[in-house]
């Protein structure tokens, strides 16, 4: 399961799966309802008290306060310092204000504003991308009156798919429109792909997927003209890691799942922020993570 960026700004650990392919016996047998151990209050190496390398510590822990540091030191390139945390090399401007996470996508933080400066250029990129998707093409669970809408990517063989919708009544409480969007993370051609097809093509799409996403995982096989292959490379190309992944009405990646009340609250907060006059810092989210971790 991979993690992506937001955790590190306090706000989401991304409950996913993972988009390499595998069996779909080992993915049904995934509980997201037991996820991986959260990181105790982490260790550091033992660093001079005011220096670059005291900095880079205090910089990741201001936007992760439970990670584990295990090394830092001097980076390859010149004003930056490399750590490693948990598993994921971290880089850290000598004077501690800015962080850079390579590996997928890549994201670039101003730790004092604690605001991923990439993400506006990356959120109105699959803002567009989504668009191309056809209303028609998407699998709508909605309220009456939404007060929010996401789109979400996702894959019936997912068990984080799979939690997320057996919680689709509590996040259209919550008032939480959400657009579903095809991403068979085995890739094109496999039963996951074949599967999402059928619900695709199903008359009831809706059951359909629903049906697909229950313990037993059936659904009437079926083939017609679609849109999932298209889908799944829209997922490609915004930079889809794991399925699910949760955007907002203005691209803004999320997460992967994310708890219904937290959600809302992220979104009520984004909405909010959006109002601020221009200039003010905009998080990225503010949703408390249900796992730990970078």
């Amino acid at each position: 399961m991979k993690r992506i960026l937001f955790a590190l700004i306090g706000a989401i650990s991304l409950s996913a799966c993972a988009q390499a392919p595998q069996g779909a016996a080992a993915a049904a047998k995934t509980d997201p309802a037991k996820p991986a151990a959260e990181a105790s209050k982490g260790a550091a190496p033992k660093v001079e008290a005011g220096s670059a390398d005291a900095r880079a510590v205090d910089a990741i822990r201001t936007l992760n306060p439970n990670v584990t540091i295990d090394k830092v030191g001097p980076a390859p390139m010149p004003g930056f310092r490399e750590a490693l945390a948990q598993g994921q090399v971290v880089y850290v401007s000598d004077d501690g204000r800015y962080l850079f996470l390579p590996g997928s996508g890549g994201a670039l933080f101003d730790t004092q504003v604690k605001k991923n400066l990439s993400e506006d250029s990356l959120a109105g990129m699959r803002k567009d991308l989504v668009k191309t998707i056809p209303a028609s093409e998407r699998i709508v669970f909605a309220p009456a009156n939404p007060k929010h809408t996401v789109t979400v990517f996702t894959d019936v063989e997912c068990g984080y798919c799979r939690k997320l919708h057996s919680e689709i009544a509590e996040y259209n409480r919550q008032g939480i429109a959400i657009e579903y969007l095809a991403f068979p993370r085995m890739g094109i051609g496999s039963d996951d792909y074949k599967k999402m097809v059928s619900v695709w093509c199903a008359a009831d799409r809706r059951k359909a997927l629903t049906d697909a996403k229950s313990d037993h995982g059936s659904v009437a096989s079926k083939d017609c003209k679609n849109s999932v292959t298209q889908q799944y490379n829209v997922g490609q190309r915004a930079g889809l890691t794991g399925t699910p992944m949760i955007l907002t009405a203005d691209g803004v990646q999320l997460g992967g799942y994310v708890p219904p009340t937290q959600l809302r609250e992220a979104l009520d907060k984004l909405a909010a922020e959006s109002k601020k006059p221009a200039g003010a810092a905009k998080p990225t989210a503010a949703v408390a993570a249900p796992v730990g971790g970078l």
